[in-house]
């Protein structure tokens, strides 16, 4: 089933985490994850950083700094928050974990598997925009590799700043690059401009 561009995933063999006291609330969690096919192991014990989920589940209501190994911005799988209160520095707590998505305790059953998808695309578009942010970044520090490249070339062929980006631009398409791979192949002598652009 999707919609409006958006699969809704299976969860069946993949592995769940509730880092939660044991309780009837908790006991109701671990049972409708199984029901959706999840592989469930439950503690109220840190996640160790060699220790791989496919989502994790933490008590925001009790949680700590170091429950889980890392700060938001890498968290490496889809957490959901289990929260209580309304208290705004466990909601705080909750992002600061990572979570992308959020059930009310006491668990109602119904509220499991729309939190699952819920923090599984908020982590995939987590995971796309860091990955786009690090692609421009990369792109912005070799910008100087790109004036450098469009320097020499203009100064080797003669020809004006917008000619000679003209030309790198049409070498990067030609051997579908980006230009400031181009660039940087220019620039290090492994690759020669043809003549006439």
């Amino acid at each position: 089933m999707s919609g409006a561009g958006v699969t809704t995933p299976h969860f069946v063999g993949r592995r769940a985490l509730i880092l939660h006291r044991p309780d009837e609330a908790v006991a109701r969690l671990e049972r409708q994850l199984r029901v959706i096919g999840l592989e469930v192991e439950q503690r109220w014990a840190p996640l160790r950083p060699e220790e791989r989920f496919d989502v994790v589940l933490v008590d925001a209501d009790q949680g700590w700094n170091g429950l889980l190994p890392w700060p938001a911005e890498e968290a490496r799988c889809p957490v959901v928050a289990l929260l209580a209160s309304e208290a705004p520095g466990r909601i705080a707590f909750a992002i600061a974990q990572g979570a992308g998505a959020l059930i009310a305790k006491p668990v109602n059953a119904a509220a499991v598997y729309p939190a699952l998808v819920l923090a599984l695309y908020i982590f995939a578009e987590r995971a796309a925009a860091r990955a786009k942010i690090e692609a421009l970044q990369e792109r912005l520090r070799l910008r100087g590799a790109v004036l450098r490249a469009v320097d020499m070339i203009a100064a080797r062929h003669c020809l004006d700043e917008e000619e000679a980006y003209r030309r790198l631009r049409r070498f990067a398409m030609d051997r579908r690059l980006t230009v400031e791979q181009a660039a940087a192949s220019v620039l290090a002598g492994r690759s020669h401009l043809p003549e006439a652009g």
